[in-house]
């Protein structure tokens, strides 16, 4: 087994799609927008791909993205690449995978995900989605405002709105509600929604459900595949994503890594 640093494109992505809404993010990742911020990992065997890692540094916080349905040649590339990895970092990875960075890092885990994938988009025409309007860089404050109020602890990248992929909901002068994406490529044909909420007063009135309907409507229009990540025990988020059409394709959990010995770097 031959462990590297890979570099073709074509043979990263023929490689993610053998599971499309599994490696969404990374597959996103690969678009030019993206691609600067990577490192990717890989193992081979007889000249073919087994396993890949990303390691994305776009975020002052880099974020491992770890996933496979076969974890045992996952495994093996962990513990081949830990020694390359950042001092503090997120991390996204299957089942029984931590243990493997453990040797070197701290593990705080932030608890077991769940990644969906919409497949029936039929669900999508039967909202009512006339309220929600497009966001962008105009809104900025609006939006720091939202996510401060009702999901201060969300991974917002400002750049995304360059994507023109935000739209929200306003009461009056308010913004109320948000969705948006992570991830949104294209020349993949992919998007992973993201940074959704609404302010702690304006929830149950169906506002969160109403911004992801109309912000899938418009991917949907453009082929894209689309996918997101939502906490495992999050059971009325998971009601919610269900009810419009997305269903559950794999677990796995998320982690903040710190190298052991270094617990006063921040």
């Amino acid at each position: 087994m031959d462990y590297i640093c890979l570099h073709d494109k074509k043979k990263i992505a023929a490689f993610l799609k053998k599971n499309i809404f599994l490696h969404i993010y990374s597959i996103g990742d690969l678009d030019d927008f993206f691609w600067p911020y990577t490192i990717w990992y890989g193992c081979k065997a007889d000249g073919h791909i087994e396993a890949i890692a990303l390691l994305y540094v776009g975020m002052p916080l880099p974020t491992l993205l770890a996933l496979s349905e076969e974890p045992g040649v996952k495994r093996k590339l962990l513990q081949a690449i830990q020694h390359l990895l950042p001092v503090r970092f997120y991390a996204h990875l299957s089942p029984g995978l931590g243990d493997v960075l453990n040797e070197r890092h701290d593990l705080t885990s932030h608890g077991v995900h769940s990644k969906m994938a919409l497949t029936d988009t039929k669900r999508l025409s039967e909202f009512d989605c006339s309220e929600v309007e497009r966001l962008g860089m105009k809104d900025l404050r609006a939006i720091k405002e939202l996510y401060r109020a009702g999901y201060p602890e969300n991974w917002f990248d400002l750049r995304m709105l360059e994507t023109d992929k935000y739209v929200g909901i306003w009461q009056d002068t308010r913004l109320v509600s948000i969705a948006g994406i992570h991830v949104y490529s294209p020349r993949y044909k992919v998007a992973a929604l993201g940074n959704i909420t609404t302010h702690p007063a304006y929830r149950g009135k169906g506002y969160g459900l109403k911004v992801t309907v109309r912000l899938c409507q418009e991917l949907i229009d453009e082929g894209m595949h689309i996918g997101l990540n939502v906490k495992a025990d999050n059971m009325a988020a998971l009601s919610c994503y269900e009810k419009i059409g997305f269903h559950r394709v794999a677990l796995y959990e998320e982690f903040m890594m710190q190298k052991k010995g270094a617990a006063s770097i921040v």
